[in-house]
């Protein structure tokens, strides 16, 4: 479970990177999709460790504030990315 952890917090911040690393709006945004997926992921194994007692309260506690904290900003930064996008089009247009 903690290598399933590990990995999953490698994920988030890779697939991030690799969105706007496509220098696209709407790639950029099925990447952040991906990785609030896999932020979704995450909580639910940090509730399986902590019922079956694989880490302490304390750890959780550690976490917990850093994994809330990213939840909306994955979402004010997927409503960013929506907003350019559109814009984006619309000047094309024009």
């Amino acid at each position: 479970m903690a290598s399933k952890l590990s990995v999953l917090s490698i994920v988030i911040g890779a697939n991030i990177a690799e969105g706007a690393g496509r220098h696209n709006y709407q790639v950029n945004q099925r990447f952040v999709k991906i990785a609030r997926g896999s932020l979704h992921e995450t909580k639910y194994w940090l509730k399986r460790a902590s019922s079956r007692k694989l880490m302490t309260n304390e750890q959780l506690n550690r976490l917990a504030p850093i994994i809330n904290d990213l939840s909306p900003k994955l979402n004010a930064y997927l409503n960013y990315l929506d907003k350019a996008a559109k814009t984006q089009k619309q000047n094309n247009i024009h």
